[in-house]
């Protein structure tokens, strides 16, 4: 149970240079003090983190915005208006107070508001920023949990919150607002239609930008297991094509997929919003069932099927090493 004690606990961790698991509405954040330069460093030795792969900076509400963005375009006061709370996260140009660490040595910064009361009580409470990535190993499958951060991180955080599962469960939608037009760096847990819908035009999505932000490297949110990507009519074929080999075939998909008997199905909806909410929890569960490979069926590419494709498809991406 989060009581007022436990609360101000992790304040007081933050303020003095810990490191600690928050629960948000898409996945679960490693969070430190973003103002607090040897936190921040903390952050990246216990993902093992590439020093030069930005943070997402996690503030209480939209006022804080001009603390950390020297130039809020109306654009960026709209989009924070209509989804702060939420799973949005907003690239600007950077004041001083986002320092080299948090940015990765950009001259932009992310920022978001996350929808969990959780944290944003910590945030109040502290007056002031986090940055936190996902509370994983470094381009693992995200947490949506505090029993996944307690598997994968231990001891390493000095306090997780429990604020049951999350919500969304895939992170963020980034949009990049900082040099002119803008565009979506990273498809999330906010549909491309509700943006065009609310900026009134056309929002393209970019995979090659000057910009870097979280979760935009090939290979990403990846289990141990090898993952083959399926249209959700192609699957029992690349299944029984893999069990050929002597492989052992996990599924992640739907319930109405007919599948062999013996092959091991991980429920996930082909409804977008619903495979989002519980995609990462599946790959974590396939891999606890020691499978080879997953048949991972796509859903449509639309709303938050985007999202689940580009996951899953960074998730199938070759890995290094």
């Amino acid at each position: 149970m989060l009581t007022p004690d436990l609360l101000d606990r992790a304040v007081e961790l933050l303020r003095h240079g810990g490191v600690i698991a928050l629960p948000t509405e898409t996945v679960y954040g490693l969070a430190a003090n973003a103002e607090d330069e040897l936190a921040v460093r903390r952050v990246f030795a216990i993902k093992g983190r590439p020093a030069n792969h930005p943070l997402i900076v996690h503030i209480p509400d939209e006022e804080y915005l001009p603390e950390w963005a020297r130039e809020v375009p109306h654009e960026a006061r709209a989009l924070a208006r209509a989804f702060w709370p939420g799973p949005l996260t907003l690239v600007l140009r950077r004041t001083s107070k986002a320092t080299d660490a948090v940015t990765g040595g950009q001259d932009t910064v992310a920022l978001r508001v996350p929808g969990h009361s959780v944290a944003m009580e910590v945030l109040e409470r502290l007056g002031g920023g986090v940055a936190a990535p996902s509370a994983n190993r470094f381009g693992r499958v995200s947490p949506t949990t505090a029993e996944h951060v307690q598997r994968d991180l231990g001891s390493d955080v000095d306090l997780v919150l429990d604020g049951g599962p999350s919500t969304v469960g895939v992170e963020s939608t980034i949009v990049d607002l900082s040099s002119g037009a803008p565009a979506i760096l990273r498809p999330g847990g906010l549909a491309t239609e509700d943006i065009e819908r609310v900026l009134g035009r056309a929002v393209p999505v970019r995979t090659s930008t000057t910009v870097r932000v979280s979760g935009s490297l090939e290979s990403h949110y990846a289990p141990r297991a090898g993952v083959v990507l399926a249209e959700p009519h192609e699957a029992v074929q690349r299944v029984e094509a893999l069990r050929a080999q002597g492989l052992r075939v996990g599924v992640l998909g739907p319930a109405s997929l007919s599948l062999p008997t013996d092959v091991q199905r991980f429920d996930v909806p082909g409804e977008p919003a619903q495979a989002a909410r519980v995609l990462y929890a599946r790959l974590r569960e396939a891999d606890e069932q020691g499978h080879d490979v997953l048949v991972a069926c796509l859903p449509a590419a639309s709303g938050l099927g985007i999202a689940v494709r580009d996951r899953l498809s960074r998730a199938a991406a070759p890995r290094e090493g």
